[in-house]
């Protein structure tokens, strides 16, 4: 007798897994909606780092002794951030998937949902928009920019490297995990009905990470973010710490990258299952 199907549960035909990307897609090198991808994935990343370092910087020199409430804070800088990752990966998801963040298409990279050329070219286009983002910021206020550090990544005084390197990887986890979980098949099948929900939860993560990590290392989590910075403000202590930037997010990546597909999703299982009915 045949059992109805779990409350909750997906039958074959409400929703597919994708087929993994291959490692090498010429074929896509050749199609104008790549390169459209690229230029989507640039301007992105280049509208989040003006509008992040110009609320870092808006709030730093609002802030005085005289007035210590006159800036956004903390909370405000987590918004801002948390608040454009919702709005350019709403504006962005459909043309490019909307990653913003060199960590991100990394670790969909490592779960064969892109390409190695398009994840390279992505990471290039991010650091690139993110250098222009900066110098965007610089160049309205060049003086603020300066006196308040570009809005660089730095570690913070009283915090050892380690530290550091631990809330990298453990915000950028949160991140990618997110993201995972967010754009997983099964759950945009079930959600279809609410376009939104992907960005959303996104846009939160970010926000939530900034506010654990702005006081340990400004929070990075997306190393085009702070590499765009470095190059911009160009000062030793920005380019001295700026490894645990890169380390850490790529670092986090992989571990939910890994906990995602291999744990949650049994992926690991599902290749050995179709390994061994294929053998039959």
């Amino acid at each position: 007798m045949d059992m109805p199907p779990e409350h909750g549960s997906f039958s074959g035909k409400d929703y597919q897994d994708p087929p993994p990307a291959p490692l090498i897609d010429p074929v896509e090198l050749g199609q104008w909606s790549f390169y459209r991808a690229l230029i989507a994935e640039f301007i992105a990343t280049l509208l989040f780092l003006y509008i992040g370092i110009r609320t870092v910087i808006g709030n730093a020199s609002s802030t005085t002794t005289a007035d210590p409430c006159g800036g956004v804070g903390t909370l405000g800088i987590a918004w801002a951030f948390g608040g454009m990752i919702f709005v350019l990966v709403y504006c962005t998801a459909g043309i490019s998937g909307g990653h913003i963040n060199p960590a991100v298409t990394f670790g969909l990279f490592l779960a064969r949902k892109v390409s190695l050329v398009r994840a390279v070219l992505y990471i290039v286009a991010q650091c690139a928009g993110a250098i222009c983002g900066a110098g965007l910021a610089k160049g309205f206020q060049k003086g603020l920019y300066v006196r308040y550090h570009g809005g660089a990544n730095m570690l913070s005084d009283g915090y050892s490297k380690g530290t550091g390197l631990a809330a990298e990887i453990i915000g950028t986890f949160v991140l990618v995990y997110t993201v995972f979980s967010a754009t997983d098949p099964k759950r945009v099948a079930r959600d279809s009905h609410v376009p939104v929900l992907a960005p959303l939860p996104i846009g939160f993560a970010v926000f939530m990470v900034h506010l654990a990590t702005i006081p340990i290392t400004g929070t990075g989590i997306n190393p085009a973010r702070s590499f765009g910075a470095a190059v911009i403000y160009n000062h030793s202590k920005a380019w001295h710490d700026q490894w645990i930037f890169w380390v850490g997010p790529l670092v986090g990546a992989a571990i939910a990258a890994f906990y995602y597909q291999v744990i949650l999703r049994a992926g690991a299982v599902k290749a050995l299952g179709s390994f061994r009915s294929g053998t039959q």
